[in-house]
């Protein structure tokens, strides 16, 4: 008996706070979407404010340009990180410490700061590249790496690189097919939750792209929250939404090549 009125005070409790949680993440969203759907002055509602964010070509334009960011951040971070994690683990250990050093860097320093040190160089990037704003991706992929770098590294710290390589190596496998065929497999997830960071904070940045003069969704509806403040809450749920909704993809399929590969 005691055991199981222990187990209904674990499960109520657990209810409780899940229904706090609910409460606690629902609530805003809720608020921000019964802002941008109301029709001022009366009780009715109209979707204009979310029309807005298909019909107004700044803002349509906006989002093309930040999605864009988030996949080019991602594959470039992506690129320039795992081989070289995946290296470093395999090949020379000692210089662990400095990557990290190097990785975890940004945290340390404000993004006013790292804009300001490098407003002369995109200069330069501006007159070789253009003044396209996908030009960010270079300072975005600087911004994410001490969070793509954890994410990354729990995952190769949960698997034992160096043992998967030695047996590869030992059957004759390459070192590109010892990264792509034999470690990548075994920390997808990591990857995957670095891929998910990475996009979620280039569609939520603002700093970078309001200082260096780009338009990007962030500083489009920051503008546009000061003449149209419904479409601006609209922009902004818009966003919030289309991050779960990858995030709830990668999630799927992480689910979904674990089972394949359980199979």
């Amino acid at each position: 008996m005691r055991s199981t009125g222990g187990g209904l005070a674990w499960r109520t409790t657990r209810v409780v706070a899940l229904a706090l949680f609910a409460v606690y993440f629902f609530l805003p969203l809720l608020a921000m979407l019964d802002f941008s759907t109301r029709q001022l002055g009366t009780t009715g509602r109209t979707l204009d404010s979310w029309a807005n964010l298909v019909t107004d070509p700044t803002i349509s334009s906006s989002i093309v340009t930040s999605v864009l960011l988030a996949v080019l951040t991602t594959v470039l971070m992506l690129v320039l990180l795992v081989p070289t994690m995946i290296w470093v683990r395999l090949r020379v250990p000692q210089a662990g410490t400095l990557v990290e050093f190097l990785c975890l860097l940004p945290l340390t320093i404000p993004p006013l700061v790292i804009v300001v040190g490098i407003s002369n160089v995109y200069a330069w990037v501006t007159y070789l590249l253009g003044d396209s704003a996908l030009t960010l991706t270079f300072a975005y992929v600087v911004l994410v790496l001490p969070y793509a770098y954890r994410a990354l590294d729990a995952a190769l710290a949960s698997v034992n690189v160096v043992t998967l390589a030695e047996a590869a190596r030992s059957l004759g496998a390459g070192w590109t097919t010892v990264i792509v065929r034999i470690v990548l497999p075994n920390i997808w997830g990591g990857v995957l939750s670095a891929a998910y960071v990475s996009a979620a904070l280039v569609l939520g940045e603002y700093t970078f792209a309001s200082l260096l003069n780009f338009s990007t969704l962030p500083t489009v509806l920051g503008l546009l929250s000061k003449s149209d403040a419904r479409t601006g809450v609209a922009g902004a749920l818009a966003a919030l939404l289309l991050a779960t909704v990858l995030l709830l993809l990668l999630s799927a399929f992480a689910r979904r090549r674990r089972t394949t590969k359980g199979a």
